[in-house]
């Protein structure tokens, strides 16, 4: 069965938020839930200014993003003293070689990753991963996080972040302990709406016991991206934000590491 007409390719439409609270929520700093989960103040009203909010974890050498895959091996290709011996004096540079698995750190699934025939990191749409009007919906305290908790809410070309706060365990044996995910009938939701891409801050968006993961089944049939293992979502007000999510143009891949960002205006 070929799921190649199923993907969606077209240009999002303008946002709407007509079901939504008009009152955004404050955003307050709080204490460093982890090193990496960077809190940013928010900007005077008078400003005027957007400001942006990280929402990617830090990759660094050994890290365990999913319990048993390898982490990054980070190295030197060039290193500072071997460069001072080809240049000029005081004049160095550094080539830096690293060594993962795509599923590193906080990163984006696209049609290819679950079916041989969607499309890949460099086919996929510009559209679906970047600028996109942004909704984080609350659901602390909930395992298996399901329809009735984005009904009444409007998902056509939004780019949905569910706030689990599990980021909080990332890196520790809890992370993959009893974790938090989105059930077949809220990803059937999202396919239904049109929503544009679909983000959480939990160690997968499927029950990683359900070996038939509906959630990536149905969402990136439709051409919906995923975006997993993000942080930092309580930093977000509930809507009126962009969110980007870009990984590299590479032919072949599903999946890789992005640095992925929130413009509140």
């Amino acid at each position: 069965m070929s799921f190649t007409g199923l993907i969606r390719r077209g240009p999002p439409g303008r946002p709407h938020a007509r079901h939504l609270d008009p009152d955004l929520r404050a955003i307050t700093p709080g204490p460093l839930r982890q090193l990496n989960s960077i809190l940013f103040r928010r900007k005077p009203e008078s400003s005027g200014m957007p400001h942006l909010v990280e929402l990617s974890h830090v990759i660094s050498a050994g890290m365990v993003t999913y319990p048993g895959l390898p982490g990054p091996v980070i190295t030197d290709h060039l290193s500072r003293h071997q460069a001072a011996q080809h240049y000029g004096p005081g004049v160095t540079f550094h080539i830096g070689r690293i060594e993962m698995v795509a599923n590193t750190g906080t990163y984006l699934d696209v049609p290819s990753h679950r079916f041989a025939d969607g499309a890949d990191l460099a086919d996929h749409p510009l559209e679906s991963m970047a600028d996109l009007a942004g909704l984080c919906v609350r659901t602390s305290g909930l395992k298996a996080i399901g329809a009735q908790h984005f009904e009444r809410l409007d998902l056509t070309h939004k780019a949905v972040l569910v706030h689990t706060g599990w980021s909080e365990h990332f890196g520790t044996e809890r992370y993959a302990d009893d974790a938090p995910f989105l059930t077949g009938d809220a990803a059937r939701l999202f396919v239904e709406q049109g929503a544009s891409l679909v983000g959480i801050d939990s160690i997968n968006i499927d029950d990683i016991g359900d070996m038939t993961r509906p959630a990536h089944t149905q969402l990136l049939a439709a051409g919906i991206p995923i975006v997993e293992h993000l942080t930092n979502l309580e930093a977000l007000p509930d809507h009126g934000f962009r969110f980007f999510a870009l990984p590299p143009r590479i032919e072949g891949m599903g999946t890789f590491p992005v640095r992925a960002i929130a413009r509140v205006d």
